[in-house]
């Protein structure tokens, strides 16, 4: 049905930065440079693929791809079919391939095959019929070539299904969040005014993109104005130290360990990075020393934001025209409203600590056949209960103090992790922290702190101890402090607190 409305498939990203911007690299890894048009080109005969598969618009097309050309080939085809995008992350077991696929009701699954056995496997254990297409470099670039290009973009309205992402699931079964070409778009439009890219950008893109973050505030954002992003299929902050200096990258997309890793690279006053020009923490708060060294360290503004996968995913970052204040996630980005309610649903005083809720175009739809879920999440005012606690200070900027899941109760007394482990950041040999509630029996909870140190680094664990008892409120301190090599990280650098667990014995 012919229709004046305007298109807002967000395949149109890629269609109109290809018509300005032929020539210039859209997508770069080590040695392979695609162009604009290539990008453009490779993606209409992805949508034929996709076609000639059985794949018709409103269908699920999984992609479990990790940050290699294909993924944006795959992502701005099925867009540009019509279909809707469920991003999976590679490393998935073929039980949670398996639910992706059910739960999704996803039609095909392009996989790489790299992870073929899971892949595979779970199609097998699924209840669905769905078909796997794994992509290997050679065969998929034979099928590609053969299709019949689709050179139109389906029409989309803004409210249309463009993805469905789902949730880490740290409380039961992942849902899948449902945003729309608008909720996607309209953060888009939103990090533009935030970063103010031009082509002439070169982004780093080791965030994956099969995360909100990653997908949305790297790949869509540099693809709307023509800009390259540089590919790191898996983060080490030596090879980022390197394709900064090779690529000359300018804005760097990262998560706090991201930045923490090459802040603190023993080499990294030996690499060129006199390109960037800003760096962008988001994904989990950013320690306060972190964000004053990397600022330091390289000459170069850092912007925190906050954001969840239900808000497509940006809601509030701190600005570059704009006094920023260390540990703020800023203010509320355009068309974006928040505030803090206590658990009456009653919003607090202003410096108190209440739920943070938010409102906008980038709230998510709902979760994908789950109204119950999505009935508990947003109010009928569409108010979204992020389940983060927070306060807002006079000047309206908002400041996270902890996942309202996190909190520990020690006592009777409210104990908020990140309060903590600001401190124990503080410390310089300090590289990592997480601080959690530990099971105790009289007192209900206990602190504990899982550290992390600086490479050459030495200090006891009753040093770390003694150093937080100076700076915080009796019951506050950790009375468990245990040293670890690493700290467990999920997909995007972000530490997974439910996976620490504080070692037997000690007192």
């Amino acid at each position: 049905m012919a229709t004046d409305a305007p298109n807002a498939n967000l395949a149109t990203l890629l269609t109109e930065s290809a018509a300005k911007h032929p020539d210039r690299i859209a997508i770069r890894l080590d040695d392979v440079a695609v162009p604009y048009a290539a990008l453009d080109a490779g993606s209409q005969r992805v949508a034929g693929l996709l076609r000639d598969l059985g794949v018709e618009p409103g269908d699920r097309v999984g992609i479990m791809l990790p940050n290699v050309p294909h993924f944006p080939l795959a992502y701005y085809g099925a867009l540009r079919l019509g279909a809707v995008v469920v991003p999976m992350n590679p490393l998935l077991s073929k039980r949670e391939v398996a639910y992706y696929l059910d739960n999704s009701e996803a039609k095909l699954l392009l996989a790489w095959h790299g992870f073929a056995e899971s892949a595979e496997g779970g199609a097998d254990q699924a209840e669905i019929d769905a078909r796997v297409l794994l992509v290997e470099p050679a065969d998929i670039a034979q099928r590609v070539a053969a299709a019949e290009p689709i050179a139109e973009v389906a029409q989309k309205a803004g409210d249309d299904t463009a993805v469905v992402l789902y949730t880490s699931g740290t409380t039961g079964h992942p849902k899948g969040a449902e945003l729309t070409h608008h909720s996607v778009g309209s953060n888009v439009e939103a990090c533009l005014d935030l970063f103010r890219p031009t082509e002439q950008d070169v982004f780093f893109g080791g965030l994956p993109f099969f995360h909100v973050f990653g997908q949305t505030a790297t790949l869509n954002v540099a693809v709307a104005v023509g800009a390259e992003v540089t590919l790191l299929p898996r983060f080490d902050p030596t090879q980022a130290l390197e394709i900064v200096q090779r690529d000359k990258v300018s804005i760097f997309m990262g998560v706090p360990t991201m930045h923490g890793a090459i802040l603190h690279h023993p080499k990294r006053t030996d690499y060129d990075t006199s390109s960037l020009r800003l760096f962008v923490s988001g994904g989990s708060a950013l320690p306060v020393e972190v964000l004053k060294g990397v600022k330091d360290a390289f000459a170069t503004p850092i912007l925190e934001g906050y954001g969840l996968s239900e808000t497509s995913p940006v809601a509030s970052f701190s600005r570059i025209d704009l006094p920023q204040k260390p540990g703020s996630i800023g203010v509320p980005i355009s068309g974006v409203e928040m505030r803090l309610v206590d658990d009456a649903g009653v919003e607090v005083p202003v410096g108190e600590v209440g739920e943070l809720q938010i409102k906008g175009p980038n709230v998510m739809k709902g979760y994908w056949r789950n109204p119950e879920a999505t009935a508990n999440a947003i109010d009928e005012d569409g108010w979204f209960s992020s389940g983060d606690m927070a306060k807002k200070n006079e000047d309206g900027f908002y400041f996270i103090v902890d996942r309202k899941k996190d909190l520990i109760i020690r006592g009777g007394y409210n104990v908020y992790p990140r309060e903590v482990e600001e401190v124990l950041y503080e410390h310089p040999a300090v590289s990592e922290a997480a601080v959690i509630g530990l099971p105790h029996e009289s007192l209900g909870e206990e602190v504990g702190a899982a550290v992390a140190l600086k490479a050459g680094q030495q200090v006891s664990e009753d040093e770390l101890q003694a150093f937080v008892k100076e700076q915080v409120a009796a019951y506050k301190y950790p009375r468990r402090v245990w040293i670890v090599e690493e700290l467990p990280k999920g997909p995007t650098g972000k530490i997974l607190k439910r996976q620490i667990s504080a070692p037997e014995g000690g007192a």
